[in-house]
């Protein structure tokens, strides 16, 4: 698998890792025993950058509890969210103590009180418990305010939604990334299971197996990945095999101009 630089983070990371929401926030034996299969074929496939957040309910202790003894074979990525710095703080202690001490991503969910978060991410920096300090948001309408905090020049990264479906970050934040050499995450790849919901059949997909694709989601992956402004996808899956499905879409040869068109139009003529 091909590694990339996370932007000026400085993270070495596959450009396909996966997300937890909803699909960690599980609580029986059974269910996060199968977390535990999906973190295993995930590592197995190469694909080491999980994303989090305390939003997530038990996302987080799950992902730290599958992990083991192998923290130091993944890059975490999780987030701060609470309007109140002081609860902040004791999120971000929480979850560096669920994940060994040391966060490589801490990012400011949904842009929550990130002023007060900043200066609470950096000082955590300062002393080696965190790589590099992100920011996310998930809604068009909080780009700008995403811009301000990526001018900043306090943050190495950004997390935003980016599929055929949803691409208005292709109009200035993703130009400004790469001015600024930010890394760049991307969350929703399939639009939330819009994308999910009708596959194009296997003539569709045809044009695309030189490329190394197989399956639809394989070639959303490698549309958003084939940008080179953008650094890891994290699709979610609770399914073992998915994972080996996904990981795979993150190794070249990359999509050219042509073939990322043509699969924008299938996805448009889905929906």
């Amino acid at each position: 698998m091909e590694i990339r630089a996370l932007g000026k983070s400085g993270l070495n990371v596959p450009v396909v890792g996966m997300g937890t929401w909803q699909t960690f926030d599980v609580r029986s034996q059974a269910a996060e025993k199968n977390s535990r299969n999906v973190v295993d074929q995930a590592l197995k496939a190469g694909a080491n950058f999980f994303d989090s957040s305390p939003m997530y309910g038990e996302a987080e202790r799950v992902l730290g509890s599958t992990l083991e003894r192998r923290r130091n074979a993944v890059l975490i990525a999780t987030k701060v969210w609470t309007s109140s710095t002081q609860e902040g703080r004791v999120q971000i202690n929480r979850s560096l103590d669920l994940f060994g001490g040391h966060v490589e991503l801490f990012q400011i969910h949904n842009l929550v009180n990130w002023r007060d978060h900043l200066d609470t991410l950096e000082s955590l920096k300062q002393k080696g418990k965190i790589a590099a300090i992100g920011a996310t948001h998930y809604q068009a309408s909080a780009f700008g305010e995403l811009k301000t905090v990526m001018k900043t020049g306090r943050i190495a990264a950004i997390q935003i939604p980016y599929n055929p479906l949803e691409r208005d970050v292709e109009k200035e934040t993703l130009p400004l990334a790469a001015d600024l050499g930010l890394g760049v995450v991307v969350m929703r790849p399939f639009c939330q299971g819009r994308l999910a919901r009708r596959v194009p059949s296997e003539s569709e997909l045809k044009p695309l197996t030189e490329f190394g694709v197989n399956t639809w989601p394989q070639a959303l992956l490698k549309w958003i990945l084939s940008d080179p402004r953008c650094h890891v996808a994290i699709p979610a899956t609770s399914k073992p095999e998915r994972m080996t499905e996904n990981a795979a879409a993150g190794s070249p040869p990359w999509f050219g101009p042509e073939e990322r068109t043509y699969v924008a139009k299938l996805a448009t003529s889905l929906v």
